[in-house]
């Protein structure tokens, strides 16, 4: 934990949370709430052993290294009393409607989280800032600060402030934001006022298990990675199982289908975060101009956002996948074999079937003219 200096101050720690709400407000944060961090996690921990077991979390290993420490704060953080929750908006305002996108198979589909700078840098940014605020007003303390940065239950921790409830996606909704929001966390050891939790409103309906393409949501609150669009495209280094490339269509950085569908998201807010806002018109691109980028251009046009994270050679994997999905094209075709000789073998392999695909289309278009 990072300690802050120490002042002389003795803290009304009611006065402070209530500043703290205001204060994470004026940094942008549409809420902010406050859960105990000795609040009862078994059902959480036990639940999370299970996911392990069955081996749902796929290649990230990273999920079961921490043990305990995902669920109990004080393991990982000695001395935290308390996580400070808070979310932000980021739905981009102008961005092309992602139905459109996802229904033309030549456009390329970009979660619309991952259209503008990485979240990381500016959530955890705006923490500290709220922490030196914190610090002028209640001197001595220890904290930190993440944003899906270290082993933390973002969502669990999110639920138990009262910031919203667990979704049957497993994402964080809330009757105010949907669930089109970032999540990020401040562990203190201050004895705040904790926030109650609120009600879980998903009732009876299921469509977002019904729409998954992958069917990847295999029971209410459980998703298997390795059938999910977002951990195929962007956490899933090697191979993208062949049974599952027609079912990702043109998606070729995460997927959104869960979140368009949740009746909830209509509450969704635009945001007011420049930061978040679309670079390189990113919501609106054909899947053939992503395909011709170098690795110059693809380092150049994507620095600072998430997507620059996964590499170039999975980028082209992605959208290889992508053009094997679209309608045929003699333009498609052209731009697959323009990659046959590509220095990445998984390229190469993604390339090689994508091709197949399109000459399966190209066959049983000419079978059907007269």
């Amino acid at each position: 934990m990072q300690e802050n200096i120490s002042t002389n101050k003795l803290p009304d720690y009611a006065a402070l949370a209530a500043a703290i709400k205001v204060w994470g407000k004026e940094l942008g944060f549409h809420d902010i709430r406050i859960a105990d961090a000795h609040a009862d996690m078994s059902a959480v921990e036990s639940g999370l052993f299970n996911w392990l077991e069955q081996g749902y979390h796929g290649d990230m290993d990273y999920m079961g290294k921490h043990g305990t420490k995902r669920t109990r704060p004080a393991e990982l953080e000695p001395g935290t009393q308390r996580i400070i929750s808070v979310c932000m908006n980021y739905a981009p305002p102008f961005a092309k409607n992602s139905w459109d996108v996802i229904n033309t198979g030549e456009q390329a589909f970009i979660s619309r989280y991952a259209l503008g700078r990485d979240y990381h840098k500016v959530l955890r940014a705006r923490l500290q800032k709220l922490a030196d605020k914190m610090t002028a007003e209640a001197g001595m303390f220890n904290y930190r600060v993440f944003s899906d940065s270290a082993p933390v239950m973002e969502v669990a921790w999110a639920q138990k402030s009262g910031l919203g409830w667990r979704g049957k996606h497993t994402l964080l909704l809330s009757r105010q934001a949907g669930s089109m929001f970032f999540l990020g966390e401040m562990y203190v050891d201050l004895p705040l006022p904790i926030d109650d939790e609120t009600g879980n409103y998903c009732g009876s309906c299921s469509k977002c298990i019904d729409i998954c393409p992958t069917q990847a949501i295999v029971a209410p609150y459980q998703v298997d990675a390795r059938r999910c669009i977002s951990y195929l495209t962007i956490e899933l280094k090697d191979s993208i199982p062949e049974a599952l490339r027609p079912l990702i269509g043109n998606r070729i950085y995460g997927c959104d289908d869960c979140q368009l569908v949740c009746p909830w998201n209509k509450f969704a807010q635009i945001t007011n975060e420049n930061d978040f806002h679309v670079r390189n018109g990113m919501d609106d691109v054909s899947l053939i101009e992503l395909f011709g980028w170098d690795q110059d251009t693809f380092e150049t046009k994507l620095a600072g956002t998430p997507i620059r994270r996964i590499g170039h050679p999975q980028w082209l994997r992605n959208i290889a996948v992508g053009l094997g999905n679209a309608p045929y094209a003699n333009e498609i075709v052209e731009a697959l074999q323009a990659r046959l000789d590509d220095a990445s073998a998984l390229v190469r392999e993604h390339v090689q079937w994508a091709l197949q695909q399109q000459n399966t289309k190209r066959t049983a278009t000419e079978e059907n003219i007269p």
